[in-house]
């Protein structure tokens, strides 16, 4: 019961935590108790029937509660420094202990494991903040830490924290700095470099596919063009149902040509022009051979009866020729017609 309630005349009303119990402990958390309100507990014991007299007890929490340790502790390095990050204790409704206790302060215990594996003679530094940066460390060197909460109005401490412990780093050098310059160099030109690489061969594969290099010859280009439905010339085909326009069967088969020779008519009579030829050859032979008017009539008799047969014999024998150069130019025209033979028809 509320403290106050006590000097109330009417009838008191007591609130029953813990009843018939056998333990010599009892929570108080689920009552609600204000942390700063003064409370009256009693109690007493039962045995068979039989029970004892009252006992009371005045409990405050701010006074008689116990104070819990920080609830968590982080620690980060800062160069050759340590970083202390430290949570405020936690009521039991899971809020900070700073809002009841505001005179909360940390007792903070660090030391050098090279130095002090164990801890024994740890070096202490209070703070009321939650960052609490630790003096006077050496680089590259690890360092434990264990805090506790504390409370000095009623001298209330908690428990100490777990050992954590946090390897400090050095200051870096010109040497390192210009290490980690020429490593981020080369990184980004190796990036830049592959960047490139990929984008040339991306773009090499697209020109390959959309512009080939090696064209189709002109006259399939122009056959595979023409796609009237009347044309004869081949083209690809574009649907399943133009299967059936392949052919089955393909022959290819000489074409026959046939020569023809032309005869050229019979002569009935030599031309004009070759008797005057053949007349002034006669008369030139005769007037080589010296035989004229000396004669008499015999000479004139012997080539009045031998013209005929003279002129009977140049009219064979040009007709000799005749037949013979008809002959040639047939001969000729069957050579030119053999050669027309090398056209082959290619027949579907």
């Amino acid at each position: 019961m509320a403290k106050y309630k006590m000097k109330m005349k009417k009838k008191k009303n007591w609130s029953r935590v813990c009843e018939r119990t056998t333990r010599t402990r009892c929570d108080l958390t689920g009552s609600d108790l204000h942390y700063l309100g003064v409370y009256v507990l009693r109690v007493r014991a039962s045995a068979d029937g039989v029970n004892s007299h009252w006992v009371n007890k005045d409990f405050c929490p701010d006074i008689d509660a116990s104070l819990g340790p920080p609830s968590r502790v982080e620690m980060v390095p800062v160069g050759n420094l340590l970083d202390v990050i430290i949570s405020d204790p936690l009521t039991s409704t899971q809020h900070s202990m700073r809002k009841h206790v505001l005179n909360l302060y940390y007792r903070i215990l660090y030391w050098s494991r090279s130095d002090d594996p164990q801890g024994l003679k740890p070096k202490v530094l209070d703070s009321s903040n939650n960052l609490v940066t630790l003096p006077e460390l050496e680089a590259w060197t690890w360092y434990c830490v264990m805090i506790q909460s504390r409370y000095d109005y009623y001298n209330k401490t908690s428990s100490y924290t777990e050992p954590r412990c946090m390897q400090t780093e050095g200051d870096t050098s010109y040497g390192q700095i210009f290490l980690y310059f020429l490593v981020s160099m080369m990184v980004c030109f190796l990036l830049v470099l592959l960047s490139c690489y990929t984008f040339i061969r991306f773009y090499r594969v697209l020109k390959n596919t959309f512009y080939p290099s090696i064209q189709l010859p002109a006259h399939i280009q122009e056959y595979l063009c023409d796609s009237s439905p009347g044309s004869d010339m081949p083209r690809l085909l574009t649907a399943d149902s133009e299967a059936e326009l392949c052919c089955d069967k393909l022959t290819i088969c000489p074409e026959v040509v046939l020569l023809e020779i032309h005869v050229p008519p019979p002569l009935t009579a030599p031309p004009s022009e070759l008797e005057q030829d053949s007349g002034r050859h006669i008369r030139q032979d005769s007037g080589d051979s010296g035989i004229y008017s000396t004669e008499g009539g015999s000479a004139q008799q012997g080539r009045s009866g031998g013209e005929p047969i003279k002129r009977d014999q140049e009219v064979d024998s040009w007709q000799t020729l005749e037949q013979v150069k008809m002959e040639e130019m047939g001969r000729d025209s069957a050579d030119e017609k053999d050669l027309d033979e090398g056209v082959v028809d290619v027949c579907v």
